[in-house]
């Protein structure tokens, strides 16, 4: 069976449309078949915020999309007076409403969404924070005390996105003592749907261990990264540590995370692979029993996706895997979806959204007709907005020709 690369469609609003479309930085166009092409939920400098980052994005059940970031007051800068911040959409992401704070922790750092809609349409939505004096590589090597290192959270919507519940912490179920650096996501979680965990929530996440006793890297930055992923059985009340990849032998660090669930029920795991010596810079992983242990044991090299160090997001589509990241391997640039007819397995080269700068990305089915692309990007850097693109599935082959 031959697979088919993502097609460009020359009616409607399809990859064509897309690929002529106006630059990253332009507004919602209307008018055009199946509404817009493409719109800005978040510019750089506006709103008071000098940038926003990391792009998290889900439909409640009735539709609305939800478009999560940090809004960044000091600059581009990881550390500081980061807000977690989201705007709705009701039109499929063609315009958005009025910029909301769903979690300020006045000087310090909220961040990381993790969103995902419950059995019920609850709006579950998982993130991080930290004390904004503290750096990733302070944490890193120890240096900060656990009130003012990585910590979770997690808080709910019952009305699509209006109204939330104040955060509530889990860092005690979520976080292991010898922890340091600590990640939700970022990007959208999971509720399975099917076999023996339905309903079941999966939150990918990411840490770093603190080297071994004696070892001399105690007290470095040493890049003792791993990936694991937080579970509830009960919507969203209590949480708990599933699979834990704990290699950390400098081959393959597993870091940020995306998941799918896969038509036989096994929940997929990408990874952007941190600077580790494996091949490409991508990892991917599967569990069999809803996210409780990583078949193997661990993440491996996924080399048939080609790009650089950066996290990027999957979604299943009918047949298809879908995954969204940069292509460049030596730039964050050229955001291009890629689709796999074997589960993960192997991943075929499809189509570019855009040859402009490109970093974070996340994916959300909008419609039956549509797939969302809620990504980073600019015309002279890749933080310079975060645009919302609309791509036919009529464009995408969801099923392999025959």
């Amino acid at each position: 069976m031959k697979h088919r690369n993502l097609a460009l469609a020359a009616t409607g609003v399809g990859l064509l449309g897309l690929l002529g479309a106006a630059p990253a930085g332009a507004d919602a166009q209307q008018g055009r078949p199946g509404g817009c092409e493409s719109s800005v939920p978040y510019r750089a400098n506006t709103e008071g915020y000098s940038a926003f980052r990391i792009p998290a994005v889900v439909a409640a059940r009735s539709g609305v999309l939800l478009a999560f970031a940090e809004g960044r007051k000091g600059g581009l800068s990881d550390a500081g007076d980061i807000d977690l911040v989201l705007k709705r959409s009701t039109d499929g992401g063609c315009t958005w409403g009025p910029l909301q704070v769903v979690y300020d922790s006045g000087p310090n750092t909220s961040g990381n969404p993790a969103p995902v809609v419950t059995a019920s349409g609850r709006v579950v939505l998982l993130s991080t924070y930290n004390a904004g004096t503290s750096t990733e590589a302070q944490i890193m090597r120890g240096e900060v005390p656990a009130e003012q290192s990585r910590r979770v959270f997690v808080q709910h919507s019952d009305d699509a996105g209006v109204t939330w519940s104040a955060p509530a912490e889990i860092t005690a179920d979520a976080k292991r003592a010898d922890w340091r650096w600590y990640a939700t996501g970022p990007g959208h979680a999971l509720r399975l749907t099917r076999g023996a965990h339905k309903d079941r929530l999966v939150v990918p996440a990411n840490h770093s261990a603190a080297p071994p006793a004696g070892s001399a890297d105690v007290g470095t930055e040493a890049k003792y990264y791993g990936a694991h992923d937080l579970i509830s059985d009960d919507g969203g009340a209590t949480w708990r540590i599933g699979f834990v990849d704990g290699t950390y032998d400098g081959y393959l660090n597993s870091n940020e995370s995306t998941a799918a669930e896969l038509p036989d029920g096994r929940v997929y795991f990408n990874a952007r692979e941190h600077n580790g010596t494996a091949p490409g810079n991508r990892a991917d992983a599967y569990s069999a029993d809803g996210g409780e242990t990583l078949v193997g044991g661990h993440y491996r090299p996924q080399a048939t996706i080609a790009g650089p160090v950066v996290e990027g997001s999957v979604l299943q589509v009918g047949a298809a895997l879908v995954y969204c990241g940069p292509a460049d391997p030596a730039a964050r640039a050229a955001m291009t979806l890629r689709v796999s007819f074997d589960g993960g397995a192997t991943f075929t080269p499809g189509a570019a959204l855009s040859g402009l700068p490109a970093a974070y990305s996340d994916l959300v089915q909008v419609d039956g007709g549509t797939l969302g692309v809620l990504y980073e990007t600019g015309d002279l850097g890749a933080n310079e907005t975060i645009t919302f693109r609309r791509v036919s599935l009529a464009a995408v082959p969801i099923y392999p020709s025959r």
